[in-house]
């Protein structure tokens, strides 16, 4: 495979800067100097409007695109009345209130401009959990994936612009990746595997999913549900091969009673799932090596091999669907 220039260059920066040249490529201008890239740029143009308005069909003429505008990755002002805000995503999430901010201040941009209402966008060319996502689009984003650009990308897949050509040919590969779960042994996975399986996961339980990291490496988790049990949240927790039953004493969920300690929460819901598990016959449920001491703790533990596979194994996605779905019911079952 030759040299990729996005396998070298894979900062956001650079990301953004490709948004924008294709951007900037919808302009009537352009149509001379690639044709096969200004229709690609009318298209995204057109279909990023549509993720807002979706009766939009006008014709594209002047786009004029750029970046790093009041801290806003990419920006765009098409046709002299819509205003297309970008925040562009590759691992990394929204944070400190941030989209909030951009989307006020795209609103005012077009009030004194006399501009339609802007359309804000959060492409996202890695992986997200669905609950995230659900939650950027609660503040009056809409989502561009990896999916979108790549069916985008595919309408024009005759162009022979090597930056083009770079780019659909990384992101089809990051696609392809993303599934390979389902056809490899398990000991060969990695953080692709499990960022695929969780989103799986997310199709047919509730997940809320992400990257932990610490001090040991760091490491993939899902979080499979939310109850509670004497006020305490109570839940599973997918750590890459641990499923754990664990709680949460953090503070700002709950307030333990003056004559409680942790510890002390910690081991009577332990009692509680292994007196249960026994009269459940699930023997596979187990004490964890060590109990921790901090906010959220781990009280029991099912080894990897006992609910999703040995190392040699390849998944079968149905079964494990049901298996957790046991667990589930098993955990909220004990601590009715």
């Amino acid at each position: 495979m030759r040299p990729n220039i996005f396998d070298i260059a894979t900062k956001e920066l650079n990301q953004d800067a490709f948004i924008t040249w294709l951007l900037q490529f919808a302009d009537d201008n352009y149509q001379s100097v690639d044709q096969h890239l200004n229709k690609c740029g009318k298209t995204f143009v057109t279909q990023l409007i549509q993720k807002q308005n979706p009766n939009f069909n006008e014709t594209i003429s002047k786009v004029e695109a750029g970046r790093q505008w009041e801290n806003i990755d990419v920006w765009a002002e098409v046709n002299d009345k819509y205003l297309i805000i970008i925040e562009d995503k590759t691992h990394s999430n929204q944070h400190s209130n941030q989209l909030a901010r951009y989307k006020e201040t795209a609103e005012k941009w077009c009030e004194n401009n006399n501009y339609e209402n802007p359309i804000c966008i959060y492409l996202k060319t890695g992986n997200e959990s669905q609950t995230s996502l659900n939650n950027i689009q609660k503040q009056g984003f809409s989502i561009f994936s990896r999916i979108d650009f790549i069916s985008l990308l595919d309408q024009f897949k005759e162009a022979t612009n090597n930056i083009f050509v770079d780019f659909y040919e990384r992101l089809t590969r990051i696609e392809k990746s993303n599934n390979e779960f389902e056809n490899k042994i398990l000991k060969d996975w990695n953080g692709n595997d499990w960022q695929g399986f969780f989103q799986f996961l997310e199709k047919e339980i509730y997940v809320d999913w992400g990257y932990v990291n610490n001090p040991n490496g760091g490491f993939w988790n899902a979080v499979l549900n939310w109850d509670y049990w004497n006020d305490y949240p109570a839940y599973i927790q997918l750590e890459e091969g641990k499923l754990c039953f664990k709680i949460s004493t953090d503070p700002d969920e709950v307030e333990l009673p003056e004559d409680m300690t942790r510890g002390e929460v910690r081991n009577q819901l332990h009692d509680l799932i292994m007196t249960k598990a026994n009269d459940f016959g699930l023997n596979h449920i187990r004490r964890p090596d060590r109990f921790g001491r901090g906010n959220y703790m781990t009280v029991a533990i099912v080894d990897r091999e006992n609910w999703l596979g040995y190392d040699n194994d390849i998944i079968n996605k149905e079964t494990i669907v049901k298996t957790l779905t046991d667990y589930l019911n098993f955990l909220r079952e004990t601590i009715k």
